[in-house]
Protein backbone atom coordinates (compact mmCIF):
# COMPACT_ATOMS: atom_id res chain seq x y z
CA UNK A 1 0.00 0.00 0.00
CA UNK A 2 2.07 2.96 -1.03
CA UNK A 3 0.01 5.66 0.08
CA UNK A 4 -0.50 3.88 3.66
CA UNK A 5 1.56 6.57 5.15
CA UNK A 6 -0.77 9.83 3.66
CA UNK A 7 -3.05 11.33 5.93
CA UNK A 8 -5.69 10.85 3.66
CA UNK A 9 -6.96 7.30 2.20
CA UNK A 10 -6.83 6.70 -1.25
CA UNK A 11 -9.86 6.93 -3.40
CA UNK A 12 -9.40 3.45 -4.56
CA UNK A 13 -9.13 1.52 -0.85
CA UNK A 14 -12.01 3.96 0.39
CA UNK A 15 -14.52 2.74 -2.01
CA UNK A 16 -13.10 -1.08 -1.13
CA UNK A 17 -13.53 -0.08 2.01
CA UNK A 18 -17.35 1.11 1.59
CA UNK A 19 -18.31 -1.63 -0.63
CA UNK A 20 -16.94 -4.41 1.98
CA UNK A 21 -18.12 -2.65 5.02
CA UNK A 22 -21.56 -1.10 6.45
CA UNK A 23 -18.93 1.95 6.94
CA UNK A 24 -19.09 5.30 5.89
CA UNK A 25 -16.55 7.63 3.78
CA UNK A 26 -16.78 10.13 7.02
CA UNK A 27 -16.57 6.96 9.59
CA UNK A 28 -13.56 5.84 7.45
CA UNK A 29 -11.76 8.68 7.36
CA UNK A 30 -12.03 9.52 10.97
CA UNK A 31 -11.05 5.95 11.83
CA UNK A 32 -8.34 6.27 9.49
CA UNK A 33 -7.11 9.54 11.33
CA UNK A 34 -6.66 7.59 14.39
CA UNK A 35 -5.46 4.43 12.93
CA UNK A 36 -2.32 6.65 11.52
CA UNK A 37 -2.16 8.58 15.01
CA UNK A 38 -1.71 5.26 16.91
CA UNK A 39 0.57 3.93 14.23
CA UNK A 40 2.26 6.70 12.05
CA UNK A 41 3.61 4.10 9.87
CA UNK A 42 -0.06 2.70 8.79
CA UNK A 43 0.86 -1.32 10.02
CA UNK A 44 0.18 -2.11 13.46
CA UNK A 45 2.48 -4.93 15.04
CA UNK A 46 1.43 -7.22 17.20
CA UNK A 47 3.42 -5.76 20.15
CA UNK A 48 1.17 -2.49 19.51
CA UNK A 49 -1.95 -4.44 19.16
CA UNK A 50 -1.31 -5.80 22.39
CA UNK A 51 -0.87 -2.27 23.44
CA UNK A 52 -4.15 -1.54 22.62
CA UNK A 53 -5.90 -4.07 24.25
CA UNK A 54 -4.09 -3.85 27.29
CA UNK A 55 -5.18 0.06 27.59
CA UNK A 56 -8.73 -1.35 26.77
CA UNK A 57 -8.66 -3.77 29.71
CA UNK A 58 -6.66 -2.44 32.83
CA UNK A 59 -8.17 -4.80 35.38
CA UNK A 60 -7.07 -7.80 33.72
CA UNK A 61 -4.46 -9.43 31.23
CA UNK A 62 -5.41 -9.24 27.54
CA UNK A 63 -2.16 -10.36 26.14
CA UNK A 64 -3.08 -13.75 25.25
CA UNK A 65 -6.35 -12.96 23.74
CA UNK A 66 -5.00 -9.92 21.89
CA UNK A 67 -2.08 -12.82 20.42
CA UNK A 68 -4.67 -15.10 18.92
CA UNK A 69 -7.13 -11.92 17.82
CA UNK A 70 -4.66 -10.42 15.91
CA UNK A 71 -3.62 -13.83 14.23
CA UNK A 72 -6.81 -14.59 13.06
CA UNK A 73 -7.20 -10.83 11.53
CA UNK A 74 -3.58 -11.01 9.77
CA UNK A 75 -4.97 -12.62 6.92
CA UNK A 76 -1.63 -12.41 4.63
CA UNK A 77 0.43 -13.77 8.13
CA UNK A 78 2.85 -11.01 7.62
CA UNK A 79 3.04 -10.14 11.30
CA UNK A 80 1.04 -7.04 10.85
CA UNK A 81 -2.10 -5.11 10.12
CA UNK A 82 -2.69 -2.41 7.52
CA UNK A 83 -5.67 -0.60 7.51
CA UNK A 84 -7.85 -2.51 5.14
CA UNK A 85 -6.85 -6.01 7.44
CA UNK A 86 -7.96 -3.65 10.41
CA UNK A 87 -11.27 -2.19 9.14
CA UNK A 88 -12.66 -5.13 7.23
CA UNK A 89 -11.84 -7.72 10.50
CA UNK A 90 -13.96 -4.52 12.99
CA UNK A 91 -16.57 -5.05 10.77
CA UNK A 92 -16.50 -8.95 10.72
CA UNK A 93 -17.06 -9.19 14.53
CA UNK A 94 -18.62 -6.15 15.95
CA UNK A 95 -21.17 -5.76 12.40
CA UNK A 96 -20.88 -7.77 9.84
CA UNK A 97 -23.48 -10.48 8.94
CA UNK A 98 -23.72 -13.37 11.92
CA UNK A 99 -22.10 -16.40 9.08
CA UNK A 100 -19.13 -14.06 8.89
CA UNK A 101 -18.93 -13.40 12.59
CA UNK A 102 -19.31 -17.07 12.90
CA UNK A 103 -16.25 -18.09 10.24
CA UNK A 104 -14.08 -14.93 12.17
CA UNK A 105 -14.48 -17.08 15.47
CA UNK A 106 -14.11 -20.27 13.86
CA UNK A 107 -10.68 -19.09 12.86
CA UNK A 108 -9.87 -17.72 16.16
CA UNK A 109 -10.38 -21.01 17.92
CA UNK A 110 -8.42 -22.98 15.42
CA UNK A 111 -5.27 -21.89 16.73
CA UNK A 112 -3.26 -24.21 14.13
CA UNK A 113 -4.77 -22.99 11.32
CA UNK A 114 -5.76 -26.73 10.13
CA UNK A 115 -9.30 -26.74 9.24
CA UNK A 116 -10.50 -28.48 12.45
CA UNK A 117 -10.91 -27.21 16.26
CA UNK A 118 -9.75 -29.52 19.22
CA UNK A 119 -10.43 -29.37 22.68
CA UNK A 120 -7.02 -28.44 23.32
CA UNK A 121 -7.39 -25.11 21.00
CA UNK A 122 -10.94 -24.49 22.74
CA UNK A 123 -9.22 -24.39 26.37
CA UNK A 124 -6.53 -22.24 24.47
CA UNK A 125 -9.05 -19.73 24.03
CA UNK A 126 -11.25 -19.90 26.88
CA UNK A 127 -7.87 -19.39 28.72
CA UNK A 128 -7.36 -16.40 27.37
CA UNK A 129 -10.97 -14.67 27.40
CA UNK A 130 -11.14 -15.93 31.49
CA UNK A 131 -7.59 -13.40 31.88
CA UNK A 132 -9.73 -11.00 30.41
CA UNK A 133 -12.38 -11.29 33.23
CA UNK A 134 -11.31 -8.76 36.29
CA UNK A 135 -11.48 -11.77 39.62
CA UNK A 136 -14.77 -10.20 40.88
CA UNK A 137 -17.09 -10.49 37.74
CA UNK A 138 -15.07 -14.72 37.55
CA UNK A 139 -16.94 -15.44 41.16
CA UNK A 140 -20.46 -13.82 39.34
CA UNK A 141 -20.46 -16.28 36.81
CA UNK A 142 -22.69 -19.72 36.82
CA UNK A 143 -21.04 -22.54 38.73
CA UNK A 144 -20.95 -24.51 35.50
CA UNK A 145 -18.98 -22.62 34.04
CA UNK A 146 -17.00 -20.39 36.39
CA UNK A 147 -13.53 -21.97 35.31
CA UNK A 148 -11.77 -22.28 32.12
CA UNK A 149 -11.89 -25.89 32.41
CA UNK A 150 -15.62 -25.59 33.23
CA UNK A 151 -16.39 -23.22 30.44
CA UNK A 152 -14.23 -25.13 28.01
CA UNK A 153 -15.84 -29.09 29.14
CA UNK A 154 -19.31 -27.39 28.47
CA UNK A 155 -18.92 -25.83 24.97
CA UNK A 156 -17.34 -29.59 24.14
CA UNK A 157 -20.31 -31.30 25.83
CA UNK A 158 -22.59 -29.65 23.31
CA UNK A 159 -20.98 -30.76 20.34
CA UNK A 160 -21.45 -34.04 21.89
CA UNK A 161 -17.67 -34.47 21.46
CA UNK A 162 -15.05 -37.03 22.79
CA UNK A 163 -12.22 -36.06 24.47
CA UNK A 164 -9.79 -36.20 20.73
CA UNK A 165 -12.56 -35.67 18.80
CA UNK A 166 -12.27 -32.66 15.98
CA UNK A 167 -15.01 -29.81 15.07
CA UNK A 168 -15.20 -29.16 11.71
CA UNK A 169 -16.20 -25.32 10.22
CA UNK A 170 -19.81 -26.03 9.07
CA UNK A 171 -20.57 -28.09 12.23
CA UNK A 172 -19.14 -25.43 14.94
CA UNK A 173 -21.37 -22.71 12.96
CA UNK A 174 -24.56 -24.78 12.71
CA UNK A 175 -23.91 -25.28 16.26
CA UNK A 176 -23.67 -22.03 17.70
CA UNK A 177 -26.35 -20.74 15.48
CA UNK A 178 -28.78 -23.56 17.05
CA UNK A 179 -27.83 -22.70 20.43
CA UNK A 180 -27.71 -19.04 21.72
CA UNK A 181 -26.03 -20.61 25.21
CA UNK A 182 -23.28 -21.81 23.37
CA UNK A 183 -22.75 -18.15 21.23
CA UNK A 184 -22.86 -16.48 24.86
CA UNK A 185 -19.86 -19.01 25.51
CA UNK A 186 -17.65 -18.57 22.88
CA UNK A 187 -17.68 -14.89 23.39
CA UNK A 188 -16.38 -13.99 20.15
CA UNK A 189 -18.27 -10.16 20.18
CA UNK A 190 -15.09 -9.02 22.20
CA UNK A 191 -13.84 -6.63 19.62
CA UNK A 192 -16.77 -4.99 20.20
CA UNK A 193 -15.87 -3.02 22.65
CA UNK A 194 -12.34 -2.48 20.96
CA UNK A 195 -14.48 -0.57 18.66
CA UNK A 196 -16.75 1.64 20.62
CA UNK A 197 -13.39 2.11 22.71
CA UNK A 198 -11.31 3.37 19.35
CA UNK A 199 -14.60 5.70 18.88
CA UNK A 200 -14.58 7.24 21.91
CA UNK A 201 -10.84 8.44 20.85
CA UNK A 202 -11.78 10.15 18.07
Amino acid sequence: MGNSKSSALSKELLEDLKMNTKYSEAELSAWYTTFLKECPSGRITKEQFEGIYASFFPNADPTEYARHVFRSFDLNADGMLDFKEYIIALHLTSSGKTMHKLEWAFALYDVDGNGTISKNEVQDIVKAIFNMIPVEDQKKLPEDENTPEKRADKIWNFFQKKENDKIAEGEFIQGVMDNKDILRLIQFDEPKKIQDKLKEKQ
